[in-house]
């Protein structure tokens, strides 16, 4: 199928997408029949059962996705003939395509199309997971120098700074950051936090947050008194996620954020260069 024929199926499809007053978006099972080269309407009435059966399967409910509707035709005398049809929303067009002949050009294409569409949601979603643990990265990092900053202007140095933190980790994850570098297989030279899961990230750095601040209010000026408050502070996360079932020590590492920041810039890189698509 060349590149003309498969854009302009593309703009076919698409160009008859409605919408309701809610703003919900459906095609008419008799425009998609045009669409996908069936020539009988009860040919494809089968194609549109399969694809509820499958709806229905799926644990999806069949009348949010295939809904009867009744619309008037104009004839060729003059006069009009009221005929059902039925709308049906992108996933359900997804299911008659699956469910579709594969031997007629339209489903095979339609088949390819809905595979690219959701292809593309998973590397939009990818990247927004990526993008969001590398924010939190960069937050615990400015986060952590602020707490540095805060020793220093209370207690008048910040040399046991690195001591603190890791007072921290061991709170947080039961273990001491060496233990964890270890199960992680960080490397040596590398802070641990770079292959930390996002949420291991928001949760250090939350504790963090919450050292700065009563660090401020209580004016602390001994680096015990604001070690003791971060370990605390720690602890107090921790608790809250084993309460909800996520223990931090058993979570398994992340891929090192150097890579996925570096993987982001990339794609920003090619989505520049090529606008119209998405950079794999």
């Amino acid at each position: 199928m060349n590149n003309d024929l498969i854009q302009q199926l593309t703009e076919s499809f698409e160009g008859h997408a409605q919408d309701t007053e809610n703003g919900v978006e459906y095609w008419l099972a008799r425009d998609l029949q045009q669409l996908l080269g069936y020539s009988e309407w009860r040919n494809f009435l089968n194609v549109i059962t399969k694809a509820k059966t499958a709806c229905e399967v799926s644990g999806h409910d069949v009348a949010n996705h295939f809904v009867d509707v009744n619309k008037m035709v104009d004839l060729g005398s003059g006069s009009q003939r009221q005929i059902s049809d039925i709308m049906l929303t992108r996933y359900a067009c997804y299911l008659v395509a699956q469910n579709g002949d594969p031997a007629k050009q339209q489903i095979a294409f339609a088949q390819t199309y809905f595979a690219m569409q959701t292809r593309k949601a998973e590397l939009i979603e990818q990247r927004l997971l990526e993008a969001e643990r590398v924010s939190a990265r960069k937050k615990l990092s400015a986060t952590e120098k602020e707490l540095s900053d805060v020793i220093y202007e209370q207690t008048g140095g910040n040399q046991n700074f690195a001591l603190i933190r890791s007072k921290g980790d061991h709170a947080l994850f039961g273990k001491n950051t060496q233990a964890m570098k270890a199960q992680w297989k960080v490397p040596s030279t590398r802070p641990l936090a770079d292959f930390a899961p996002t949420i291991i990230l928001k949760a250090k750095d939350f504790a963090t947050e919450i050292t700065i601040h009563n660090a401020r209010e209580n004016t602390m000026t001994r680096e015990q008194q604001i070690s003791a408050e971060h370990v605390t502070n720690n602890k107090a996360v921790r608790d809250t996620l084993l309460s909800r079932g996520i223990r931090p020590e058993s979570l398994p590492p992340a891929e090192d954020v150097k890579k996925v920041e570096r993987r982001l810039a990339s794609a920003e890189k090619k989505a520049m260069k090529n606008p119209d698509g998405l950079a794999e």
